[in-house]
């Protein structure tokens, strides 16, 4: 079974990862179509191509300071920078020779990958997994200045599929999610994160 899979909403030339900000970060974020202070360079920032695994992280947009949810559609090429630079947050024998290597791979990382089980519309796990890219600061700058090419505010379509699904109208609710799709990977980047070809 193919359980390491990148699901995603993307295009030709974009993909959709999600992050869920307090709204004084969020509001300014959308209304200049990039991050500006109060967002931070200095600290690592988590992008996921998963919208349900974002909903069970953030608990639908209600978790203090995950209260909005933004879609940030980056470039492919960005997308696919940051992989190109990924250490996994932990020794994966698929990946690293032993533990050795994995820690002097992981004490230089840019960017990290975790993997972390897939989520159902009702919050249970899949033995799917799903990813999770964690930018840090040396790379921040080209996330938010040179891959970002739109952020949209998906708070009300949240509330609106997290109270379909409250309701029972679990078919409704489903028919609102983001479409995503397996995305295409080269074998040398599904190598160095663990993905399955």
């Amino acid at each position: 079974m193919r359980t390491h899979e990148i699901r995603a909403d993307y295009d030709r030339e974009s993909i959709v990862v999600y992050q869920a900000y307090r709204p004084e970060i969020a509001r300014p974020a959308l209304e200049h179509g990039r991050f500006v202070p109060p967002f931070s360079r200095a600290r690592m920032t988590w992008i996921k191509p998963s919208f349900l695994w974002l909903m069970e992280r953030s608990n639908w947009a209600r978790k203090p300071g995950q209260e909005m949810i933004l879609a940030v559609r980056i470039t492919r090429e960005g997308w696919e920078e940051a992989l190109s630079q990924a250490v996994l947050t932990h020794a994966d024998r698929r990946v690293y020779r032993g533990t050795e290597e994995w820690r002097a791979a992981f004490a230089r990382a840019r960017v990290r990958v975790q993997w972390d089980p897939e989520r159902m519309l009702r919050g249970g796990s899949l033995e799917a997994r799903s990813i999770q890219v964690g930018l840090s600061r040396h790379v921040i700058d080209r996330y938010a200045d040179d891959w970002i090419t739109g952020i949209e505010d998906l708070t009300p379509l949240v509330r609106k599929i997290h109270g379909l699904a409250h309701e029972g109208a679990t078919a409704k609710a489903k028919e609102l999610l983001p479409r995503e799709l397996v995305y295409p990977l080269a074998p040398e980047l599904a190598g160095r994160i663990g993905a399955d070809l």
